[in-house]
């Protein structure tokens, strides 16, 4: 109960601490993380059936690689810059006050990138499904959750290290 009782009501998001790792990804993806900073805003409520995350990507930065969930649903918003989406569909600008979301189970892989000079921040939010797996459509890894971590390993199974 004393855990409860030191979480905060409220708080003003920009100033959330931000995520202890910049990516969970290995190398050679975890450098492609770098220029993105994610602030895990659920986490600090105690949510456990969904998380929330804001998300600031610097020029040239990408908010994940692109992907798609097995399980999980998600949705982003888009709050400042104009960051590009890339679906299996293809390419498409997005702007403040925009929003887009990908169903779990579709297949459809998705990411966003910054190609301008401006920051992007956004909010993404995601349920926290048991069992989820990720696949990788562009890069020689796959995912998935192990006792409540993602575990990565390249396309034929061997593990990354």
């Amino acid at each position: 109960m004393s855990d409860e009782k030191s979480r905060p009501v409220a708080l003003v998001a920009a100033e959330a601490p931000p995520r202890a790792r910049s990516s969970n990804y290995p190398e050679p993806f975890f450098s492609r993380m770098l220029k993105r900073d994610k602030r895990p805003l659920g986490d600090l409520f105690g949510l456990t059936n969904f998380g929330v995350n804001l998300t600031r990507l610097a020029p040239g930065g990408e908010s994940a690689l692109r992907h798609a969930h097995l399980k999980q649903d998600e949705v982003v918003y888009i709050l400042e810059g104009r960051p590009t989406l890339i679906t299996d569909a293809g390419r498409m600008g997005l702007k403040p006050g925009m929003c887009a979301g990908f169903k779990a189970g579709t297949g459809d892989a998705h990411h966003l990138v910054n190609e301008t000079d401006e920051g992007v921040v956004y909010l993404e939010i995601g349920d926290r499904t048991p069992g989820d797996a990720a696949s990788y459509p562009d890069d020689d890894i796959v995912a998935e959750v192990v006792e409540g971590k993602w575990r990565f390993v390249h396309k034929d199974g061997t593990p990354y290290g």
